[in-house]
């Protein structure tokens, strides 16, 4: 089957303009010419001058600074850090004043000698000829050193005391070592020069006495050596003197992190003396490709520099070729890459379609990123400060866990969230990153036909495609699978297994005679058991190696009529495609009638709309929602596969089963997800309600849920732990004869009796948000949204209004 996983419109019914694109290679398309000026988040204007350029530019050169998942990055300010946080709090304060000024207190206590028993303890470590009998008053020059050498280990056991007791380190980590660099350097610095100030007073031209820091050190030589013969060596007082001062700046070396800032900026320093002779630019800016630069490809880069600075290309462009580049570099292929650079420039690894934008875009997107904003966080209590205010953004790495978005008819579900996620998606497609296949009813506004390669409206006759019911599948096992899912996923009284089984003892003996799957039409007789169907089967498998088959067959004519019987049960529901409005739909082997194959989009960045009927079959769109879903959980599972494959479903009404739940599961291994729309949780089954919200990594709750829908967020959710305060006032009852008189002229000018109040703080358990809450405390235009990220990052439920998405 020529058709790489793709098939040609049926040829009744004229020619498509834009025909499935065939990704064997990027073909070759003519430079487009400059393009008009706008943002790059702007629908094109008409006819205006080429001033393009600088949008694209500014564009490319905006900051976009790491930040948490769900956050816009592009031209995001990571907030300042809360004053009230970062600041001691008075009792903290206290806590370093307070043994600060008892330790002075005990110090002057101590330089006077009147501390009780202060010379009990260097009596007995020294000598009794160095004192006069009955005293402390030295009798030689060692009796002296000693005391000086005793007031200094005094001192130093007071200073530990003070740190530890106060808490010094603790503050100075807080106040000095959360500061970025070199802020945070200079400051300990300064703190070094304060301390040897108070070490070495002269130095600085200082008056005041110096702490017991140098003179101890000195004395315990003396006492050691025996004598200050030792001190005429210039070298020797010089080296304590360079000792001393190396073990005063030692903490404050390390408490300013001075080591790792030097050894920083003796790197840069090093890399800018190995680049001073590339030719490239002193400051590099994203717009002058400075990767392309540093790999050494300075033709390439000169040559995209100038076509972004010239107007010929767009973000998409940009993304487009900022992808190729990575393949070229994990590929080890930058030959290849500059060589299709200098003979395309912009056009570049187009996409097969020759699209390098969408028609018109209704929302904000940076396709550096792979962002889409659909609104901003909200500075409410439960948003975590670093969102609040800040841009509210999807993207590959939270849609890559799957999302459920549920909200009342009329919440802006499509509007809001679902329509900005196709546009994303399919611009992205065009940098060859996505597959996108969207699911809607006929008139839904996800996008212009023009915006998509496929458009596939089940039901119309004026559709170019058709849907393979079968996926272009090969195998009689696979495709049993997800038709039955699709046919009996929703019912009880069919099992999954019994279902498969049924379809696969038809299926496989069908595609050994005809090489092919059989029509719906086909299908449904072999379903039912009808014996003008069944017979000749068995006929064209009479021969030995097709033992296998006829057992199949045999099995399956003994199950007809059965209570056991599957068929009937699969056929009905089969009747509900086999209908006169689809008679040219869902057909196979057919020259004339050869449908799109959703395995299309496991190999190439495809753009889908699926359109199933809006009105009056509405169990048939169901039907084929879950065909979709199956087969798109079937055909992902693709290990060769490199890009982001996409599965949008704008109403999932009866698609959610136990199967597609434990298939979403298994995507985010998969390089795919799924968007889920839902109006209600009870469009699901009350017993997948749970596996389905642990299925999901992001969840989405409009203004208007029910409590009985927020119930079930408020358990995904979970709980935190608050701090809360509880004050009650008792009535003060004085014993006193003229206290209680006071208190009664008091109750009688102010008419309330005296109280006290008691404050009871605790810290208690409480979920993130209440079903009641998200029913009632959600306002209109507003959801509460949690995402999680395929690397296991998370964001806790928070309120977003939707209503502001553009920056």
């Amino acid at each position: 089957m020529d058709s790489d996983g793709t098939r040609d419109a049926r040829g009744t019914r004229g020619t498509h303009a834009n025909p499935v694109p065939r990704p064997a290679g990027p073909p070759e398309v003519p430079a487009v010419p400059p393009r008009p000026a706008r943002s790059p988040g702007a629908a094109p204007a008409s006819e205006q001058p080429p001033q393009f350029a600088p949008a694209v530019a500014d564009w490319l050169n905006e900051p976009r600074p790491p930040a948490a998942p769900g956050i816009w990055r592009y031209g995001y300010r990571p907030p300042k850090a809360d004053r009230a946080a970062t600041r001691l709090s008075k009792v903290a304060i206290l806590g370093l004043l307070i043994p600060l000024v008892v330790a002075l207190i005990v110090w002057s206590f101590w330089r006077h000698g009147a501390v009780p028993y202060q010379w009990v303890v260097l009596k007995l470590v020294t000598p009794s000829d160095w004192w006069w009998a009955g005293t402390t008053s030295p009798k030689n020059y060692r009796g002296g050193e000693a005391i000086i050498v005793y007031d200094g280990v005094f001192f130093g056991l007071l200073v530990y005391a003070v740190i530890r007791l106060g808490g010094w380190l603790d503050a100075a980590r807080h106040v000095i070592g959360g500061r970025p660099q070199p802020a945070r350097a200079l400051l300990a610095a300064v703190g070094g020069l304060i301390a040897l100030s108070f070490v070495f007073p002269k130095a600085f031209g200082l008056g005041w006495n110096a702490l017991p820091v140098q003179d101890p050190l000195f004395s315990l030589l003396t006492l050691i050596s025996g004598g200050y013969d030792l001190f005429g060596s210039v070298l020797l007082t010089d080296s304590l003197y360079g000792l001393i001062t190396v073990l005063v700046l030692w903490p404050f070396a390390r408490l300013g992190g001075w080591w790792a800032l030097a050894k920083e900026r003796l790197v840069a320093r090093n890399r800018t003396g190995e680049g001073e002779t590339r030719p490239a630019p002193a400051v590099l800016v994203p717009a002058q490709w400075p990767e392309l630069r540093e790999a050494g490809q300075y033709e390439a880069a000169e040559l995209l520099t100038a076509e972004v600075l010239t107007g010929r290309m767009n973000d998409v462009d940009c993304a487009r070729v900022g992808y190729a580049w990575q393949s070229a570099r994990r590929e080890a292929q930058l030959a290849v890459f500059t060589d299709t650079v200098l003979r395309k420039g912009a056009a570049a690894w187009v996409h097969p379609s020759g699209a390098r934008d969408l028609p018109g875009r209704a929302a904000p997107h940076d396709l550096l990123e792979g962002q889409v904003r659909i609104g901003r966080w909200t500075a409410g209590d439960r948003t975590p400060s670093a969102y609040r205010g800040a841009g509210t953004a999807l993207g590959p790495d939270a849609l890559g866990t799957s999302l459920l978005v549920v909200g009342p008819s009329g919440s802006g579900k499509t509007r809001h969230v679902v329509a900005p996620v196709v546009e994303s998606l399919a611009l992205r497609a065009l940098t060859g990153q996505c597959a996108v296949v969207a699911v809607c009813a006929a008139g839904t506004p996800l996008g212009p036909d023009a915006a998509f390669d496929v458009v596939v409206r089940i039901g119309d006759p004026a559709s170019v495609y058709d849907l393979d019911p079968y996926a272009d599948t090969a195998d009689p096992d696979a495709a049993a699978a997800f038709l039955a899912e699709a046919l009996a996923g929703d019912l009880d009284t069919v099992g999954a297994q019994r279902a498969t089984t049924a379809l696969a003892q038809v299926l496989g003996p069908y595609r050994a005679v005809h090489g092919t799957f059989p029509t719906l039409p086909v299908l449904r007789e072999l379903l039912e058991g009808e014996p003008s169907a069944l017979a000749p089967l068995r006929q064209a498998l009479s021969a030995p190696e097709h033992a296998g088959l006829r057992r199949d067959l045999d099995a399956r004519a003994r199950q007809t009529g059965s209570a056991a019987d599957p068929g009937p049960v699969l056929a009905d529901r089969l009747a509900l495609l086999d209908r006169p409005v689809f008679a040219e739909f869902f057909g196979t082997g057919d020259a004339a009638v050869r449908p799109f194959s959703l395995r299309a989009v496991a190999h190439h960045p495809l753009r889908v709309r699926i359109d199933v009927p809006a009105h009056g079959h509405e169990e048939a769109s169901r039907l084929i929602t879950r065909l979709v879903l199956a087969q798109f959980d079937h055909v992902v599972h693709d290990t060769g596969r490199r890009h982001f494959a996409c599965l949008v479903l704008d109403d999932a009404t009866g698609t959610v089963t136990t199967e597609s739940v434990r298939h979403m599961q298994r995507l985010r291994s998969q390089n795919a997800g799924v968007l889920l729309a839902l109006r209600t949780l009870g469009d699901v089954p009350e017993a997948l309600h749970g596996p389905l919200h642990g299925a999901v990594g992001c969840r989405m709750a409009f203004s208007g849920v029910t409590t009985w829908d927020g119930s079930r967020f408020a358990h995904a959710w979970g709980t935190e732990w608050v701090e809360t305060r509880d004050v009650a006032q008792h009535t003060v009852f004085a014993d006193q004869p003229m206290t209680r008189a006071i208190h009664a002229l008091r109750k009688l000018v102010t008419g309330r009796a005296v109280t006290t109040e008691a404050v009871t703080v605790r810290q208690v358990e409480r979920e993130r948000w209440s079903a009641s809450q998200l029913a009632h405390e959600v306002p209109p235009g507003h959801a509460v949204l949690s995402l999680t990220t395929v690397e296991g990052k998370h964001t806790p439920p928070s309120l977003v209004d939707l209503r502001t998405p553009a920056p």
